[in-house]
């Protein structure tokens, strides 16, 4: 047995070597998003599925006609001022901070008073008109990324992934933690759980660094097992000279010793980063998408804020004065201003794991919302739902399916043409109820919207670089590895041990 150990401990090690570095460092930037994200890289250095073509990779989130013929697009590609027939693009992302990466909108409003308020990902701005750019808003919390702004009577509300920011000039913000929903049980989603394990945020960045020293371990553990190999190919040689058997030997043998002893001491958490690592990734990820937990005591998750992390978009209902919060655990209301528990909708609506990117309203109780599960009228009083795009009655799919829809809906627009578009990631502009297609993705967007590093650590750490070798399939490649992984680290130990022994 132990013969059967070793042999595949060697030659698996050697065959996900490669693999493994890149997961290794891609996971050490993604740990570290806000230092990096000046750093960008050119979309013609990766397959051509990353290039723009037709609005795709979500491109878009939506549009502002600020006035009769000055229009706002903004999402993935910063801000751009075009006409009413979207016939010429202008950069409108003065003043913003450096790297596409914080360029990255998730909402513009116009206040009733005229003022431009944009969310990114680095930040709140205001329009300044004088200097014609965008200036930076200081906010009384650490969360740098503004994901919705909304404006409610002489109020404006900013949310954060936990907080929401209350101001009414613009220069004094009051921070209020919303209140807990109702029944709340102090648990927290499992998919949250082994995210902030994988990345060792459970412990802030104290966390992140030993999780990026325990990946640096596994680098160094990679390059030995390697250079272990090679050198004992050398030596079989018998033409190889003494001093070069002296010094192959030697190598062999400290690379052995620190691979062996460095290999023990990680070993549990090694396990336990590839482990939480399969599971937040599909097929797995289906089998715990929608679990709870209890919160992990003097952890980041201990929090008393029932919404850390959690909050994904609001509006407000002025027909009804309601407001409704998009959350990972779903859909809420409250109808006094968030002055008591929130109440959770009877009926929810279809939405991705991965967060609402659309929310409108209809009609009377009825709202459109989008995500990478698709595009429905969600009535919220009676539970219909009618998908949007398919023209037909929606039916949930089953518990166990895959956690993202035949559409991923990034974006949604009607300001152009006065004909709904939505974007899909993929796909890109999508007219819903025509044949009209979309205004043409112009070249001067195309070169000024690189991919940030951060973004391209992402696509390899998830698998899905290699969409474009491999296809549908590169879904497999997470779970695939991280058994292989699990099999090297497991038999490694056991080698090291009966040897020891």
């Amino acid at each position: 047995m132990i013969k059967f150990f070793k042999k595949y401990h060697k030659w698996l090690g050697v065959i996900f070597a490669i693999i493994i570095l890149t997961y290794v460092f891609s996971g050490i930037i993604l740990n570290h998003r806000n230092g990096l994200s000046y750093i960008d890289v050119s979309r013609k250095l990766l397959p051509k599925e990353y290039r723009y073509r037709n609005w795709n990779n979500a491109a878009v989130k939506s549009t502002l006609k600020i006035y009769s013929d000055s229009i706002l697009v903004y999402g993935n590609v910063g801000i751009w001022l075009t006409d009413s027939s979207f016939s010429v693009f202008k950069n409108f992302s003065a003043g913003i901070t450096k790297g596409i990466d914080n360029r990255k909108v998730f909402q513009i409003i116009q206040t009733t008073g005229k003022k431009l308020l944009a969310g990114t990902l680095s930040g709140l701005y205001i329009f300044n008109n004088e200097e014609d750019k965008w200036i930076s808003v200081a906010l009384p919390v650490k969360e740098k990324t503004i994901i919705d702004i909304i404006q409610k009577q002489d109020s404006i509300f900013i949310l954060t992934r936990s907080s929401l920011l209350k101001s009414i000039d613009l220069s004094h913000f009051s921070v209020s933690q919303l209140p807990p929903p109702e029944n709340y049980d102090n648990k927290t989603g499992l998919f949250k759980t082994l995210w902030v394990i994988h990345s060792g945020e459970i412990y802030g960045i104290a966390g992140k660094i030993i999780v990026d020293l325990a990946g640096l371990v596994f680098a160094f553990l990679t390059i030995t097992g390697f250079i272990i190999f090679v050198n004992k190919i050398i030596l079989k040689k018998r033409n190889n000279p003494p001093e070069v058997k002296v010094k192959l030997k030697n190598s062999t043998r400290w690379n052995i010793k620190w691979h062996n002893k460095f290999g023990w001491i990680t070993l549990a958490i090694l396990i336990l980063n590839v482990t939480t690592g399969m599971f937040l990734r599909p097929p797995l990820l289906a089998f715990i998408g929608n679990s709870k937990v209890g919160k992990i005591p003097f952890t980041e998750l201990s929090t008393p804020n029932p919404w850390f992390d959690q909050l994904r978009r609001i509006y407000y209902d002025q027909e009804i004065d309601r407001l409704i919060v998009a959350t990972m655990d779903g859909f809420y209301y409250s109808d006094d201003n968030f002055k008591t528990e929130l109440k959770k909708f009877q009926f929810q609506p279809p939405a991705s794991i991965m967060g609402v990117t659309v929310l409108e309203k209809s009609e009377p109780y009825e709202y459109l919302v989008g995500s990478f599960e698709g595009l429905f009228l969600w009535n919220s009083q009676t539970g219909e739902v009618f998908d949007y795009i398919k023209k037909q009655e929606y039916y949930p799919p089953s518990a166990n399916s895959r956690p993202i829809g035949d559409f991923l809906v990034s974006g949604f627009t009607n300001d152009y043409k006065n004909q709904e578009y939505f974007f899909d990631y993929n796909m890109g502009a999508t007219n819903i109820n025509g044949s009209e297609k979309f205004a043409v993705l112009p070249e001067n967007i195309i070169s000024e919207s690189p991919v940030s590093l951060w973004n391209v650590a992402l696509e390899i750490h998830t698998g899905r670089i290699y969409h474009s070798i491999i296809g549908d399939f590169y879904v497999l490649i997470v779970p695939i590895t991280g058994l292989f992984v699990l099999f090297i680290l497991i038999s490694g130990f056991i080698v090291w041990l009966k040897m020891r022994k």
